[in-house]
């Protein structure tokens, strides 16, 4: 801090009680000089501010960085106390679980309906799956059709799936609202799209219509924003949580990135088509529904959210600007799985924690060798954590935990198959160079291809593989279609044994006779996982899908027992966050600042696809107030560590790095969140009312944000209006 004093400016050494400002040795001031003189590029007096009303009502509830939707006394102390915290019951952090739709038992296959899941140990349950229709609308299929598992299924003789009489509709949607009455701090939204239908959907008969789903709804062929129907969608989603007492809506559109043939296969003729709009466009869809829910929420008294489910990979993330949207959601669910898998032959974890420096799919790429990534590897759990800090507080971001494997058969190399390769030869459509994936008795969450053909994946539930990691097959594995007289792939063959790699926080099984390896998530990874979540101030865990958490069931197999649905990771995430403190809710980390003015800061014209390396987009920066910004006027934002402290102008301004959060490779985790970045005006230019200035700026990693901005003028830092909207400012 400076201050003035005896007509002489100071600096605080350190932290001053009152000190008289003086130059003897052990004072805490530091002597500047004199005031007064100067250059006169920084003006002669400070702006006069105009003081707004505090906050009152709904919006101390407000979470910090959350945007408003304008006029809208939107009812946030519904859900949020006055510290912007949500109301999650007893628990401290979110646990957030995916139902699925299709665990019906109708096929033969094991069940999973609401009274299976443990409603005591959550927050949150996302249903998968609605989708969009042709029309735009959210839909789950034919709402009076018995079979439609969502609205008119019933499972008659199954000890608690009976069906409350009071509502109008069967199936999924009347179970969750039963046990809802009993467990009224958990809060259930409907999650719309998915890998499989974020470009189409699966009609009663169970063909897929590739009617274009997000990508046509959002965006228009040429690039345009579909601004109909995006609306459409938005009242149809309105609607749709009233009808069925949904607590929100959770986006999961699988992917709005610039990136060519992201995304499921099936969607690629529709999607690269309309790469360049596809991320503006999903801004407008989230401040639509936003807006939309916000003016629900007033006329129902009745708080709604809007989350997405976000993807952790870099190479997505690059294609995705700077995520610019995370501003009107409730919260992210980071998808921190599928991180490796057998769409490529890179043999890894499916959710590591941390990175090692022996990723070998970042070697194949020279990730650790170049130096414009500075060492950082971006295939694990930490770094996704900090991309999404970028943007958000800790709090309003939740990480993603699979309770399911992946796998490869046919490996080569590595260290009990860690790093190893695989090289697949039935590779799906569209996809030219995949792994082997594992098939058979370690693929039975199995996926089919056009033909109705396995895709070899290595797609299991979590107590399939505990059971494997005991050498038993498990009694079930019938009634998923295994035949292990018939099919030697179906066969318990050698032995499965559990490895762990401390730095990545990753546990695997490795079957040394097939030359198979699972990635596995168990009770030691998710403990570790949970205090990292607890330190780093998260607001929770989400995990894909409750179906696949386990328990030991000593009467099956014949009182010999085995493992099967249950939730014991569950139960691991709930006894930690019981006595956590609470979350991160505060999205600055700046000291308080003498008042706001209208200034805004925009990043835009990002290349393509493979042509944004380096990712070199414009910062434009607009001067909105009636203030005229002087010459060496400076401006100061924090961008995340998940990028190197390397971000720079190529405009002659002077951008730099003024304070890291991390430097050197992320080995074990990023040790600090957020860089802190300096431009300034040139001392002989100004920025008068209404003025804009653009500046070409590169970095070599994704980030989200900027944020937490800060203008100095006259040497006295300013915070901006969007960014905290009841300080005094600057007209």
């Amino acid at each position: 801090m400076k201050a003035s004093y005896d007509n002489k400016e100071w600096s605080a050494k350190w932290w001053t009680q009152g000190n008289t400002p003086s130059t003897s040795a052990d004072s805490p001031w530091k002597l500047i000089g004199d005031c007064g003189g100067g250059t006169g590029d920084l003006g002669t007096s400070d702006p006069v501010l105009t003081t707004v009303p505090a906050p009152t009502g709904h919006a101390l509830c407000r979470p910090d960085g959350m945007l408003a939707t304008a006029n809208t006394n939107t009812p946030y102390c519904l859900a949020y106390d006055t510290n912007g915290r949500e109301k999650i019951g007893n628990l401290k952090r979110r646990i957030i679980g995916y139902f699925t739709s299709w665990r019906t038992g109708k096929d033969g296959s094991p069940s999973y309906l609401a009274h299976n899941i443990p409603w005591d140990k959550l927050s949150h349950i996302n249903f998968a799956f609605a989708h969009v229709d042709g029309a735009n609308k959210i839909s789950v299929g034919s709402e009076t059709d018995p079979n439609n598992s969502a609205t008119g299924m019933q499972w008659p003789g199954v000890a608690g799936a009976e069906m409350d009489p009071a509502l109008s509709y069967k199936g999924h949607f009347n179970l969750l609202n039963k046990f809802k009455k009993q467990y009224p701090n958990v809060k259930t939204l409907i999650s719309v799209g998915g890998w499989a239908e974020t470009g189409g959907y699966f009609d009663a008969t169970g063909k897929r219509v590739n009617s274009g789903g997000f990508y046509s709804m959002t965006t228009n062929a040429d690039g345009s924003i579909n601004t109909a129907g995006i609306n459409t969608f938005a009242d149809s989603v309105v609607a749709f949580l009233r009808k069925y007492n949904f607590d929100g809506v959770d986006i999961d559109y699988e992917y709005p990135t610039s990136m060519k043939d992201a995304g499921n296969p099936s969607d690629w003729t529709i999607a690269n088509a309309r790469r360049a709009g596809l991320m503006r466009s999903y801004g407008t869809l989230l401040k639509t529904l936003r807006e939309k829910l916000d003016t629900a929420a007033v006329i129902d008294n009745r708080y709604y959210q809007v989350t997405v489910a976000a993807p952790a990979s870099g190479y997505l993330l690059r294609g995705m600007e700077n995520f610019s949207a995370l501003q009107y959601l409730d919260f992210a669910n980071i998808m921190s799985y599928d991180l490796h898998g057998a769409w490529n032959e890179f043999v890894g974890p499916n959710a590591a924690l941390f990175d090692d420096g022996k990723d070998a799919e970042l070697v194949r790429w020279s990730v650790y060798t170049s130096p414009q990534y500075g060492g950082i590897g971006h295939l694990n759990t930490d770094w996704a954590f900090h991309y999404f800090r970028g943007a958000m507080q800790s709090g309003r971001i939740n990480m993603g935990v699979p309770y399911y494997t992946r796998g490869w058969k046919g490996v080569t190399g590595g260290t009990n198959g860690l790093w190893g390769k695989s090289i697949g030869s039935n590779c799906p459509t569209g996809v030219p160079n995949c792994g082997g994936g594992a098939v058979g008795i370690d693929n039975i969450w199995h996926d089919l291809d056009e033909q109705g053909k396995e895709l070899g994946g290595g797609g299991n539930p979590m107590w399939h593989a505990k059971n494997l990691e005991r050498n038993q097959s498990g009694t079930y594995i019938a009634s998923y279609g295994l035949t292990p007289a018939t099919d030697p792939d179906d066969k318990l063959t050698g032995t499965y044994t559990r490895y762990y790699n401390a730095t990545l926080v990753a546990p695997w099984l490795w079957n040394a006779q097939k030359a198979v390896f699972l990635s596995t998530e168990d009770e030691t990874s998710v403990q570790k996982k949970a205090q990292w979540i607890i330190d780093h101030g998260i607001g929770g865990v989400m995990f894909w899908e409750l179906a696949g958490d386990y328990d030991w069931n000593a009467s099956r197999n014949n009182g010999q027992g085995e493992y099967f649905m249950g939730s014991t990771l569950t139960r691991l995430f709930n006894t930690a966050f019981l006595n956590a403190p609470a979350y991160a809710n505060k999205l600055s980390t700046q000291a308080a600042t003498r008042g706001a003015i209208d200034v805004r800061f925009e990043l835009s014209g990002y290349k393509l696809g493979d042509a944004n390396y380096p990712i070199n987009p414009t910062l434009k920066i607009t001067n909105n107030s009636t203030f005229t910004l002087p010459g060496g006027t400076e401006f100061q934002f924090d961008i995340p560590t998940s990028s190197p402290n390397t971000m720079a102008d190529q405009s002659g301004f002077g951008m730099k790095v003024i304070s890291s959060g991390h430097t050197g490779n992320n080995i074990g985790g990023l040790t600090g969140d957020l860089h802190r970045v300096s431009v300034k005006l040139p001392s002989w230019s100004t920025l008068p009312p209404g003025g804009s200035t653009s500046i070409a700026v590169v970095y070599y990693l994704p980030i989200s944000g900027p944020t937490n901005f800060a203008v100095y003028i006259n040497g006295k830092p300013y915070a901006i209006r969007s960014e905290q909207p009841h300080l005094a400012y600057i007209k």
